[in-house]
């Protein structure tokens, strides 16, 4: 089973990939962890991820797609994978299309989590508060916000145009059980 989950921070998508991905026994691949396993690495794509983090600036979509692909096909991923928090700009997903049409990986199901603005604001400050983190604070969240609607939401209507068969969208404003249930509901269809 391929999957791929995506949605604004805080609409829950890291919570349902673990527990499909644990319900599934495959692996669950957000973009973070991906990161920091590479970080671990010593080639020359990890010495060059080290230097532009230990500078402050975000990974290009270009090394991200090298990162990300070489990760989708390895072993692990061989019998199947829930990919969370990827593809994030068009750069992105175009390259992950044309990279799956190559590679002849077929998607299952792609799953957007829909949640309104505000909420999203209440969960990720709530959660701040919690977690003690502290890439959650009120400045930080209206940023991320605001480079997901410029950057990610576009992505949207390309995957239901292209993959309608397997699109699902869901209300993230539910209980985790309630969403759970849905998208175990639609794997077990696929």
């Amino acid at each position: 089973m391929k999957i791929i989950f995506f949605g604004p921070p805080g609409s829950g998508k890291g919570t349902q990939a673990n527990l499909l991905a644990k319900e599934l026994n495959i692996p669950h691949l957000s973009t973070g962890d991906i990161l920091r396993e590479k970080l671990k690495e010593n080639d020359k794509i990890s010495n060059v991820l080290k230097k532009i983090l230990s500078s402050g600036n975000l990974v290009s979509d270009d090394i991200l797609n090298e990162i990300v692909s070489t990760k989708l096909l390895s072993l692990d991923c061989q019998s199947g994978f829930i990919l969370d928090g990827y593809p994030r700009t068009i750069a992105q997903s175009n390259f992950l299309i044309s990279f799956i049409d190559k590679n002849k990986i077929i998607f299952d199901l792609i799953v957007f989590f829909q949640l309104d603005q505000n909420i999203i604001e209440n969960r990720i400050l709530s959660r701040s508060k919690i977690e003690k983190r502290s890439d959650d604070n009120q400045e930080v969240v209206k940023t991320r916000l605001n480079e997901y609607t410029k950057e990610t939401e576009p992505i949207i209507d390309i995957y239901k145009m292209k993959f309608p068969q397997i699109f699902m969208e869901i209300n993230a404003d539910q209980e985790i059980s309630k969403i759970q249930f849905e998208i175990s509901k639609k794997v077990k269809k696929c």
